[in-house]
């Protein structure tokens, strides 16, 4: 028992650290240098659970996902419409202020296309889709922190799932 609470002691501390240097209160906080975006598989996607009233079908290649040292999670998601249609987006999450950047965007031909001037908007931001959110909620990040790309996988493979009430509608 006190070996648990020692280990217990020493992740709260991490976390505190992590939430201390990469915090939404640290003027000094940089983002890392942001790798190009990766090569992505269509066939090996964990689901992220979408309203019913989308159609689209959504899930993250989890063989993308990153967790910086600047406490940004960066995936590519991919979406996939009833026609079958595909379209990705190389996207980071930073957990601690709630918000995602679009790096590059790719259509059906998987061709990245960067974006000019990413910039940080709120996750819960309708604009162009709640994916962003929708994966942050379901195992993106854990109580504002970014976790590790292990932990990240697991809790979508084991359908922690957001309920109709999270939505908001």
């Amino acid at each position: 028992m006190r070996v648990e609470r020692l280990l217990a002691l020493g992740a709260l501390l991490l976390a505190g650290a992590a939430w201390a240097q990469n915090g939404p209160d640290n003027p000094d906080w940089v983002e890392d240098k942001i790798p190009p975006p990766p090569a992505f598989s269509r066939d090996q996607l964990v689901t992220v659970d979408m309203p019913s009233y989308v159609s689209v079908k959504v899930g993250v290649d989890p063989q993308t996902l990153s967790v910086g040292a600047d406490g940004v999670v960066r995936y590519v998601m991919v979406m996939r419409n009833s026609s079958g249609s595909v379209n990705a987006v190389y996207e980071g999450i930073r957990c601690v202020t709630d918000e995602v950047k679009t790096y590059a965007r790719a259509g059906n031909s998987g061709q990245w296309t960067l974006v000019e001037q990413p910039q940080w908007r709120p996750v819960n931001d309708n604009m162009p889709s709640r994916h962003a959110w929708a994966f942050a909620r379901q195992g993106g990040c854990e109580n504002r922190l970014a976790t590790s790309k292990d932990a990240i996988i697991k809790a979508l493979r084991e359908g922690k799932k957001s309920t109709r009430k999270d939505w908001g509608y």
